[in-house]
């Protein structure tokens, strides 16, 4: 046990750090599967995502054929900026383009378009 004293002020600021690291560290595989399930749901709901209307996604019903099929995202985006930008608008990167602007449209949050990648990296 560690031992805090008014002797020792030092350890108190090194005691916080180590569990607020340790607390990140044991978190973060359950934190990312969590995201990766909400964003499945976002993904899957036909009133908020709604990716299945222009998707093929594994595990979802009654896909689109409009955009691709979405599988190996991780690869193919292996920095998630990328996904995150195509969901927010991407009208920037490819005018013509038919998908949503979910993000400049207020249509997902931040939050859900992250959770959204979360499951995306997941394909």
């Amino acid at each position: 046990m560690i031992e805090i004293s008014p002797t020792k002020p030092a350890l108190v600021p090194a005691l916080a750090l180590a569990l607020v690291i340790g607390a990140a560290v044991s978190a973060g595989p359950a934190n990312a599967q969590s995201a990766a399930a909400e964003g499945q749901k976002l993904a899957f709901d036909r009133g908020k995502g709604n990716c299945l209307t222009c998707h093929v996604i594994k595990g979802g019903d009654l896909p689109g054929s409009i955009g691709p099929g979405l599988v190996n995202l991780k690869n193919k985006y292996p920095d998630r900026k990328d996904l995150v930008a195509i969901l927010n608008d991407e009208t920037k990167r490819n005018p013509l383009t038919v998908m949503p602007p979910f993000g400049r449209n207020r249509i997902l949050t931040e939050q859900e378009i992250n959770a959204i990648v979360d499951f995306l990296q997941t394909l």
